[in-house]
């Protein structure tokens, strides 16, 4: 007993305890450093800046997470509620079509339709031609535009969290509210969406953490939020105390959100399992309902991915011929593929230590290790580099300047993804395999090269894949970070596109959608399926469990 209380109260400065920490601690510099930098700044700067800048940057980031969210919603529960409700011919494809927008940075979207709906452009020659010019081309340069790409970059996380929410649920209650009367728009509104409610709740989360933190897009339509101007508080006017200021602002907003989702999420508990003897498959489409089913699904698969596509393909095409594939691009490319590969080894050896010791030791110590390693998903891109820019210019100036400065950056960024994924294959470990190995022998480093990692392979795998493809595609800590003369395929993106030099910035985006098709396997790979339908004891088909998608958060 008295054993016990004792590792009860030793078990923070245990050997995984210790090193554990001393992640955390490491992680959580860039914050620390930017609160610091922040408290700093004088009363009179703090009034200048909300006289000048801090009101409209809160109501244009304000107002498009809200577009965005809406939209967003729009898009992904009506076609989640299409593919999970409905048979017809093609289902897969769909749900393909449907997830394949992840592929494609919302940067390369907004520079994709800039380009073609300029003056002389392929969609705006079509626009004029379809409205016979009495409706002007729209403008991408203001909060609709951005709502339009940012909604096109998004929707897909809300199709997938909605269609395994669906898929858990199954049919049977919407059916049983069809045979009492209800009709299909009240079968919805009263049935399907509360049942929804959690599964939108993180959702949205994740729409507005990444409104919150783009840059990309919102730089290349010019409409003003806190990245960007953080952003040019740091690269153009040296200002770092002003970042700073903003950057507090943005992290507050942030945590704000984050405790308000997470407050309304467990209020709400839902339960629900299939009726015995009531068949759990959904009704097959007639006729008319596949064409509105491929029609909309067409229409949001063509804007958000066809469209894309093809204007990358066919400059990627002329970029060939014209010979501007030289040795500079490749190297770009396997700058982008160095830096993307060793932050992601760097991310899964670090995350290892968080999940083992949440795992041994479930007191507020490893959940308050496992909430600060989390710090990357509230904080954006910029406001991460600005604070290993304050950490390398007040504490350590070699680090400045340099590739390990950068690569610092992005495993803090992306180490809650290589967490969450560890630590859920870390959840199905079954104790009795571990203390096997130690009752043989092995020592406590055997034991985790021997049993435990060769167990949790494929959460590992999955991290490294999720890290690796979204350090592939982040900006604005490259482009704060990298060192003189470092280019990657993201900065080529934004350079080139600023330029308007499309056949030098296609292939870049081709390339980027092309390495980021392996991440889209693994979420397909974890999404639900439908299982091999059962006979119960009546004989009505059931179909089986459906598994969940393990780590969507941090995709």
């Amino acid at each position: 007993m008295w054993a016990r209380s004792f590792m009860k109260l030793t078990g923070p400065f245990s050997i995984k305890g210790m090193i554990a920490g001393g992640i955390v601690l490491v992680a959580s510099f860039p914050l620390l450093f930017v609160v610091y930098s922040a408290l700093g700044v004088d009363a009179d700067r703090w009034a200048s800046l909300w006289n000048t800048r801090i009101p409209e940057l809160l109501w244009n980031t304000m107002s498009l997470a809200v577009s965005v969210s809406l939209v967003c919603l729009l898009l992904g529960v009506s076609s989640a509620w299409l593919v999970a409700r409905r048979r017809f011919p093609g289902r897969t494809l769909a749900t393909w079509l449907m997830v394949l927008p992840l592929a494609v940075p919302a940067y390369v979207l907004a520079h994709v339709y800039t380009t073609l709906l300029q003056p002389g452009g392929t969609l705006a020659r079509i626009w004029e031609t379809v409205t016979l010019g009495v409706v002007p081309v729209p403008d991408l340069y203001n909060l609709a535009g951005a709502t339009f790409i940012l909604s096109l970059a998004g929707f897909s996380y809300v199709f997938l969290l909605t269609r395994a929410a669906l898929a858990g649920t199954g049919p049977t209650l919407e059916q049983a509210a069809r045979i009492a009367g209800a009709g299909p728009l009240r079968t919805f509104w009263q049935i399907s969406l509360p049942l929804l409610r959690p599964a939108l709740a993180a959702a949205v989360a994740l729409i507005v953490l990444h409104v919150l933190s783009d840059f990309g897009a919102v730089s290349l339509l010019r409409f003003q939020t806190f990245t960007l101007s953080i952003y040019l508080q740091i690269s153009g006017r040296m200002d770092y105390s002003g970042a700073a200021a903003l950057s507090l602002v943005l992290v507050l907003l942030s945590l704000a959100f984050l405790i308000v989702e997470r407050a309304f999420r467990t209020r709400q508990r839902y339960f629900s399992r299939s009726l015995r003897g009531v068949p759990d498959l959904p009704p097959r489409a007639t006729r008319l309902e596949m064409c509105l089913i491929w029609g909309w699904l067409g229409l949001i698969a063509m804007l958000a991915f066809g469209v894309p596509l093809l204007w990358m393909l066919h400059w990627s095409w002329q970029a060939w011929l014209g010979g501007a594939l030289d040795g500079r691009f490749w190297g770009y490319a396997m700058n982008s593929l160095t830096i993307a590969a060793a932050a992601g080894v760097i991310t899964v050896i670090a995350a290892l230590p968080i999940g083992l010791f949440h795992l041994r030791r479930r007191n507020w110590v490893s959940q308050m290790f496992l909430h600060v390693s989390s710090v990357g998903f509230v904080l954006p891109g910029p406001v991460i580099a600005l604070g290993v820019l304050v950490f390398a210019l007040t504490v350590l100036s070699p680090l400045y300047g340099t590739l390990a400065a950068l690569i610092f950056a992005l495993v803090v960024r992306f180490l809650p993804l290589a967490v969450q994924s560890e630590e859920a294959a870390l959840q199905q470990l079954t104790p009795a395999l571990e203390q096997a190995g130690r009752n043989l022998g092995a020592g406590s480093l055997e034991n985790l090269w021997r049993v435990i990692l060769p167990l949790i392979r494929p959460g590992v795998a999955s991290a490294f894949v999720l890290v690796f493809i979204d350090v592939l595609k982040e900006l604005p800590a490259t482009l704060i970070l990298r060192p003189v003369g470092f280019d990657t395929l993201p900065v080529r993106i934004w350079i080139e596109a600023s330029e308007e030099m499309l056949e030098v910035a296609a292939p870049a985006a081709l390339m980027l959608v092309l390495a980021s098709l392996p991440a889209i396997w693994v979420l397909m790979r974890l999404a639900p399926q439908e299982s091999p339908a059962r006979r119960t004891s009546s004989g009505a088909r059931v179909a089986g469990p459906q598994p969940a998608y393990p780590g969507l958060a941090g995709a």
